[in-house]
């Protein structure tokens, strides 16, 4: 395991997003477009592998853990503006969120 200082931790924007709409993505199997109230004023487009471990109507309404200030990047035509935490054991996906509701926006410390 690489050790990161805490100045690197500090650079990290982890906040509490919602997931407003999930939509199957047009040129991919595997993976859903988001779209994550994280207390901006327009939700961001974020694409998951989340297909097979989270059906569409479970995400919608959940609120997560969203890396905020990860670098823009293209995945299959889709720009993905984001990442949804979750821990991965095997097959086994588990999405990160809140024990208890909180705004959309918060920021984890």
């Amino acid at each position: 395991m690489t050790e990161v200082s805490f100045d690197d931790w500090g650079k990290l924007d982890l906040r509490v997003g919602k997931i407003l709409e999930v939509e199957n993505h047009p040129n991919a199997d595997k993976l859903f477009v988001l779209k994550v109230d994280i207390g901006e004023e327009k939700p961001r487009t974020v694409v998951s592998g989340l297909i097979g471990h989270y059906s569409a109507e479970d995400l919608t309404g959940k609120e997560v853990v969203v890396f905020t200030n990860l670098a823009p990047i293209d995945l299959r035509g889709v720009k993905s503006e984001g990442m949804v935490l979750a821990a991965c054991k095997g097959d086994k996906v588990v999405l990160l969120s809140p024990e208890n509701s909180i705004d959309a926006g918060t920021r984890i410390s």
